[in-house]
């Protein structure tokens, strides 16, 4: 009886044991959980990049730049271009937002109707980015640039520098985008003083549906028509627009007689320069505009607080907005300029 007994102490001792041990290497659950989350891999940013085109060369640069940028910061983005075309620019943002994007970038073929973009976004908890373009009448989170009434300036003084007295042709971009109104604000705050006594007539004034480049021509034809073809100089919203002005002037004979501005420093347009055809171009860094897209976008996706320096009134708030500075490129610093910065090589410029 006495040996039975030590027998059945002994083995309640081992499975006392047994229980113990199981339960010393049980994790505690707040434990567990806890370390999960510190082994989970962190979730990786997802940004939509809405684009109004990539008809021309900068906004191939601008979409390969940012994508770039974005991958190099580790987080992912879904680009698409709505072709000039706002219905399906917003088709296209719904499709960014339903696809669980935590950012959404637009450049808006439409500065109005792109505020219905942001209204969809924000109602989805996604915060918005103006890229380039401001987008009007919307609680836009925030807004990426250059300073563009900082183009529009630095055209006119170039040209005005070249002409003083004369009479001025002025080439707009698209109504539709809110950047074509700054540059324009930019050109004439240099121009007014000399229009008001009476040095310069703007005699011909009109905006460029759609940015089209073949409505460009159509305008430059038509204020040559009105004015006999006499002229002294232009001033054109894009290089795109610049060299379809050239291209009328040619045919009547005055190809490098007139001064001609335009900005983006497109490959054309520094060749223009090269052989005297075209003044001046307005050089804007977009590796730089891109990079600080990219990083800022990524920064909103956080909940990171960002700083700005200057805020925009887009009609409905003022939008914190943070302006990078253009460069007036003409035929004395292009070598320093758009070449050293590897946007055009040497030998594509002067071939």
């Amino acid at each position: 009886m006495v040996h039975w007994k030590k027998r059945l102490n002994i083995g309640w001792i081992l499975i006392i044991v047994l229980i113990l041990a199981a339960a010393c290497e049980e994790k505690n659950p707040v434990e567990q959980v806890h370390q999960e989350k510190e082994e989970a891999p962190p979730e990786v940013v997802k940004i939509g990049f809405s684009m109004d085109t990539l008809e021309e060369e900068r906004w191939v640069r601008d979409r390969d730049l940012f994508k770039k940028a974005v991958e190099d910061l580790g987080a992912e983005v879904d680009i698409m271009e709505a072709r000039g075309n706002d219905a399906l620019q917003v088709l296209q943002a719904e499709t960014l937002i339903n696809q669980g994007i935590d950012v959404l970038v637009i450049v808006p073929y439409n500065a109005e109707a792109a505020a219905a973009i942001v209204q969809k976004a924000h109602r989805a908890g996604i915060k918005v980015v103006s890229y380039d373009r401001l987008v009007k009448n919307a609680d836009i989170d925030l807004y990426v640039s250059f300073d563009n009434e900082r183009v529009g300036e630095l055209q006119a003084k170039a040209i005005k520098e070249r002409v003083p007295e004369g009479k001025y042709v002025y080439i707009g971009g698209a109504d539709t985008d809110y950047n074509a109104h700054l540059m324009k604000k930019g050109v004439f705050s240099v121009l007014n003083s000399s229009i008001d006594n009476g040095e310069i007539q703007v005699v011909y004034d009109q905006w460029t549906d759609n940015w089209l480049p073949e409505n460009a021509y159509i305008n430059m034809k038509e204020a040559l028509k009105a004015n006999h073809n006499h002229i002294d100089a232009v001033i054109a919203a894009n290089d795109a627009t610049a060299g379809m002005a050239l291209k009328a002037l040619e045919e009547v004979g005055l190809e490098g007689k007139i001064p001609i501005a335009g900005q983006d420093a497109e490959l054309a347009a520094a060749q223009r320069i090269v052989q005297g055809t075209q003044t001046m171009t307005v050089y804007k860094p977009i590796n730089t505009l891109a990079r600080e897209a990219a990083s800022l976008a990524i920064a909103l996706a956080k909940n990171e607080y960002i700083d700005t320096d200057k805020k925009i009134n887009n009609g409905k708030i003022e939008v914190p907005s943070v302006l990078l500075e253009p460069i007036a490129v003409n035929r004395d610093n292009l070598d320093r300029t758009i070449i050293a910065d590897g946007f055009h090589t040497r030998e594509d410029v002067y071939k």
